[in-house]
């Protein structure tokens, strides 16, 4: 697979532009579910459900458009406002306020009103003579024919019922052409609209779920940006407490180093193979554990003891430079048992695939540069086992992998029939993801 012809092709993406569309992906989606999670959406829902109901929005068109005329308490005013300014009511209500007037209807009530058609009574008393002219007066006649009118009665009914502390308020709210604007219900259409074109909720909104639950994908369970070494430890993660974690091999030029030679800074896991005379505890394939003169140090390490998984998603970005064999991968620390090359420079060229003595099956890739990184990842699923370098696919198989839980290892190392020499194995990140999501949206 040559990878310097997938880049001009743009069959796969750079480094960079796959890692910015991963961060992208992933701030995306942490940013949708703090959208999702926030007050202010379960306060945008709640009324959206109640603003775009049917019976809110006949209420708006209510308070914003009607006119006050057409509305009950407007009728009523303006009806009683009719009545009170005719003529007649006008007389009769100054009438009743006149207390000459008032006398009268008092003394209209006594036995002695007879004597207002006396033109006698009258001659002796000024007060009957009074009485007498109010009696003969329009204003008593249009008094009479008003209080046994029906307008009167509406007058009265009207009145009263004007005058209660509820219609007042009912016809406040209603003789105010800012109603509308006064209204608890504009309060909430001014929130909703102004949660409506919230930035984080028209994000919310603009997002397909498709989109959302494949970047959900990209959000890892364990991540290790190489601050520090406190996710690994030296040797290869064997089951056994019984067997030389980290023994190096008579097979090899280097001794493994117990970490002495992994080295964390600047953001980066750095195994040095260097030249130096060691003695270690080697195994020999015919004589078992020795002692043994190693004229090179490299180190292996492992998550064992902090991160292990079976199936999901596993993504590192690394490089290599010089001399020496390095590999980074998933195992299971069983000898004997596959290892998964997530990417491994084999001196000559530089790998991927699945490392299982006879049944290994690698792709060479081609095209690499070893001063520029690559983000090598593993799909691993019940049915296939699946291997990219950025975003391109190079490699897929069926799932031959025992069911066991699978951690990463970092390893370099110098075969004994070769030319020895110094090297690194520089690896920038390390993430494993639950599920094991494609690379490419389809």
């Amino acid at each position: 697979m040559n990878l310097f012809a997938a880049r001009l092709t743009g069959k796969m993406s750079s480094t960079e532009k796959f890692e910015a569309n991963m961060r992208e992906m992933t701030e995306r989606v942490l940013r949708y579910r703090q959208v999702e999670k926030s007050p202010e959406m379960a306060e945008y829902l709640a009324l959206k459900e109640e603003v775009e109901d049917s019976a809110f929005q006949e209420k708006k068109q209510q308070l914003s458009t009607r006119k006050y005329k057409d509305t009950e308490e407007g009728r009523k005013t303006a009806y009683f406002e009719k009545l009170k300014s005719s003529s007649q009511m006008k007389d009769y209500e100054a009438a009743l306020a006149n207390p000459d007037f008032k006398a009268f209807l008092a003394f209209r009530e006594t036995d002695e009103f007879s004597k207002v058609n006396s033109a006698e009574e009258r001659k002796k008393s000024p007060q009957i003579k009074k009485f007498y002219d109010i009696y003969q007066s329009s204003q008593y006649k249009n008094y009479l024919k008003v209080l046994n009118s029906s307008e009167l009665q509406q007058y009265n009914e009207l009145k009263a019922e004007i005058e209660t502390e509820d219609f007042k308020k009912r016809n406040a709210f209603w003789a105010d052409e800012k109603r509308w604007q006064n209204s608890e219900e504009y309060k909430k259409d001014q929130r909703y609209n102004e949660l409506k074109a919230n930035e984080e909720i028209k994000f919310y909104f603009s997002q397909r779920a498709e989109d959302i639950d494949w970047a959900e994908l990209f959000r890892p369970i364990f991540e290790d940006l190489m601050v520090n070494n406190k996710n690994w430890k030296p040797g290869f993660g064997y089951p056994s407490d019984k067997l030389k974690d980290g023994h190096s091999r008579t097979s090899e030029h280097q001794a493994y180093n117990n970490g002495h030679n992994a080295f964390f800074a600047e953001g980066r896991m750095d195994i040095e193979t260097r030249e130096e005379t060691q003695k270690a505890v080697a195994w020999d394939e015919k004589k078992g554990f020795v002692e043994h003169v190693f004229s090179y140090t490299s180190d292996a390490m492992n998550t064992k003891d902090i991160f292990q998984q079976e199936e999901g998603m596993f993504m590192a970005k690394v490089r290599t430079q010089g001399a020496g064999h390095h590999l980074f991968g998933i195992s299971t620390g069983e000898p004997g048992k596959p290892v998964v090359a997530l990417y491994h420079y084999n001196g000559k060229r530089h790998q991927l695939g699945l490392i299982d003595g006879k049944n290994s099956q690698m792709v060479d890739l081609t095209g690499v540069l070893r001063s520029m990184y690559h983000v090598y990842t593993f799909r691993w699923t019940k049915e296939e086992l699946t291997w990219y370098v950025n975003d391109m696919e190079v490699l897929k198989i069926k799932n031959t992998l025992p069911k066991e839980q699978m951690f990463f290892i970092a390893q370099s190392f110098l075969p004994k029939d070769e030319t020895p020499g110094e090297g690194k194995l520089k690896v920038q990140w390390a993430r494993a993801f639950k599920t094991a999501g494609p690379i490419v949206k389809k």
